[in-house]
């Protein structure tokens, strides 16, 4: 017998690990209120997510690309999390590690986050 998640499941798991804003972070945050010890950049996310089949199988929501994303403090970029800016983190993903200054903006690429189909 194969084993099978109907894609609506997998997109509705995808859904629920959804975030409305985002921080660019100098450290991994331990969890949600950590994210203010830590964030660099921290706003509402603009555009909306994308979910498509995987790259190799399952499915993926795509986070849509950030421009002029106000760097609230200055420091060395590490991760990037997604939050609901209420009181849950729901994906922590590191970053190439580069120098932030408070006044400036940055920029992000479109990144995904996949879940297999099961074996």
């Amino acid at each position: 017998m194969a084993k099978v998640i109907p894609d609506a499941i997998l997109d509705a798991m995808l859904d629920a690990a959804e975030g409305t804003h985002f921080a660019v972070c100098s450290a991994e945050p331990a969890n949600y209120a950590d994210i203010a010890n830590v964030d660099l950049i921290n706003q509402a996310i603009t555009g909306s997510y994308t979910a498509a089949a995987g790259d190799t199988n399952g499915r993926k929501n795509t986070f849509p690309a950030q421009t002029g994303a106000s760097i609230i403090a200055s420091g060395t970029a590490t991760h990037f999390v997604t939050h609901n800016n209420t009181d849950t983190m729901y994906v922590v993903t590191t970053v190439t590690s580069q120098a932030l200054t408070s006044g400036g903006t940055a920029d992000s690429n479109a990144w995904d986050h996949e879940l297999a189909d099961p074996t």
